[in-house]
């Protein structure tokens, strides 16, 4: 096909990294013409059925009067993690986790 794109000229930075889960909240923000774009990607690439499916159905929803609701948000936790880094610190991170009672020498065994 000579009218498939190419990966940089999708309307979906980083498309091939982005976690299926998110896609439809992702395209949203597409209309029409880039959408298309971004099922032809897919078919000629992955033709993964759940994607083409999330694509296809949201393809429909705009042909039968859908808008698209804005631009697409380029900050997305996945985003943010790949560019910066995680963002747990001593501040943030959960409770410490005790060890079992039998591996931890500071920790005596309880009477059974």
């Amino acid at each position: 096909m000579n009218d498939v794109p190419q990966h940089d000229e999708l309307p979906l930075p980083d498309y091939d990294h982005l976690p299926t889960g998110t896609l439809p909240t992702r395209i949203t923000g597409l209309d029409e013409a880039q959408l298309s774009q971004v099922l032809a990607y897919e078919r000629a690439h992955g033709n993964r059925l759940p994607v083409v499916q999330i694509l296809e159905n949201r393809l429909a929803a705009l042909q039968n009067g859908a808008e698209p609701s804005g631009p697409t948000a380029p900050d997305t936790p996945e985003a943010s993690q790949t560019q910066q880094g995680s963002r747990v610190s001593p501040a943030t991170s959960g409770p410490p986790l005790n060890p079992p009672s039998h591996g931890d020498p500071t920790n005596p065994a309880q009477p059974r």
